[in-house]
């Protein structure tokens, strides 16, 4: 059975957007560490499915795709074209079409919906976001693997996944010394 993999930044004190989902605090302090990007790559190699909400798409198609298209010498390029190259389902309620390369949109029930796709043959399904769906996926104990990628920065208040206790073991721990670190856990 393939792994449903949350890969997601979070601030010190818990958000994972600020009050109206802002993420600009992700790459506040300007400083990128080679290692840690290494590691999204290969997390992202290790699936061939990416999960989208359908608030979060628009942003994220636009910003990958204009990478690949448009910044061939960017170091962001590998990465990008991962993105862009890796089949993407959107979820949504409202929506039955959205713009992008390699995506296409799931209006079923969510819980169904990815079950199904865990019990496809292929690679590992990785999860960006955004909150609210991401905050679902949490409720509905859909998530095999948690990459919390806790930042140096503390927001005050901001946009949460966790609404509820979850209890989770701690797998693994890195520390990059851009000062991120990227903690691995699973569902106890």
């Amino acid at each position: 059975m393939r792994k449903l993999k949350l890969q997601m930044h979070i601030s010190l004190d818990g958000f994972a957007a600020g009050p109206n989902g802002e993420s600009d605090w992700i790459f506040l302090n300007g400083k990128q560490d080679p290692a840690a990007f290494q590691f999204i790559v290969d997390l992202a190699d290790s699936s061939d499915t990416i999960l989208l909400g359908r608030k979060m798409t628009p942003g994220f198609i636009t910003h990958w795709e204009n990478v690949f298209d448009n910044q061939p010498d960017s170091p962001a390029h590998v990465l990008a074209e991962r993105m862009v190259n890796t089949n993407k389902i959107v979820f949504s309620h409202t929506e039955t079409s959205v713009p992008g390369r390699n995506l296409k949109v799931e209006n079923g029930d969510l819980a169904s919906s990815v079950q199904e796709l865990k019990n496809q043959s292929g690679k590992d399904i990785l999860v960006y976001g955004g909150c609210e769906f991401v905050g679902n996926l949490i409720n509905l104990n859909l998530i095999d693997e948690y990459y919390l990628i806790t930042n140096p920065v503390a927001l005050g208040k901001g946009l949460p996944v966790f609404q509820e206790k979850k209890v989770l073991e701690l797998e693994s721990s890195i520390a990059f010394k851009n000062g991120k670190v990227i903690n691995k856990y699973i569902p106890v």
